[in-house]
């Protein structure tokens, strides 16, 4: 079974979490503040942690800053906040999707499935190489010039999905469907969150910005 931490410092948001994700076939564990959230995240070892940014001890970003030194666990950031800024600095953490409180308990469980379907989903086994770039998809390892880069799993979709086609230019909706999933609802600027990560990784000449369109691979 699949397992999804659920940190929210509301123990009512938790419980109600916990039954809709039992429900639909997941063993949960919950922490009310985001030292315990880390703490779990080491002992329960998650396969996606659904993290709110509003938490006392250590705050979200902080929780997700310090699990993405070390891990691609699947991130889904919760926030009550709704302008555009938050829930970009969560994806700039490396949060692989977000949803706005109040949400529906049914469109969390949800987004869990549809990330989990994305991190886990097969993908073609060769190798991509593409200039400095290797990408081994089935040991989701990626090197630059021969030094290893850690991915998330939403970033190493996007960056396969540019390496296939080096040159060729995506617009923004094309890599959401292709990186995200056709069940993406979320902004334009998540796909620019997700780029200015890579970029961060891989190099910043590696993928060029194609003005008023999109993005293209630099082989």
């Amino acid at each position: 079974m699949r397992r999804v931490l659920i940190v929210d410092d509301d123990p009512k948001v938790c419980e109600t979490l916990d039954r809709y994700l039992a429900h639909a076939g997941y063993t949960t564990a919950s922490a009310l503040d985001g030292a315990r959230a880390l703490e779990l995240a080491r002992t329960f070892a998650p396969d996606l942690i659904v993290l709110d940014l509003m938490l006392p001890r250590v705050d979200g970003l902080e929780v997700c800053r310090t699990l993405r030194a070390s891990s691609q666990v699947p991130i889904i950031m919760l926030t009550a906040r709704t302008t555009e800024r938050d829930k970009l600095s969560g994806l700039a953490l490396g949060a692989d999707d977000y949803l706005t409180k109040p949400f529906s308990p049914r469109e969390l469980v949800a987004r869990v499935e549809a990330v989990l379907r994305r991190s886990g989903s097969s993908e073609k086994k060769e190798c991509v190489a593409a200039g400095t770039l290797m990408i081994d998809p089935d040991r989701c390892e990626v090197t630059v010039a021969g030094e290893p880069v850690v991915l998330t799993a939403t970033e190493l979709r996007l960056l396969l999905s540019l390496a296939r086609s080096p040159g060729r230019v995506f617009r923004r909706d094309e890599l959401a469907r292709l990186a995200l999933g056709d069940d993406f609802d979320g902004m334009d600027r998540t796909i620019d969150a997700h780029i200015k990560n890579l970029r961060r990784k891989v190099g910043a000449d590696i993928i060029a910005t194609v003005f008023g369109i999109g993005y293209k691979l630099v082989a």
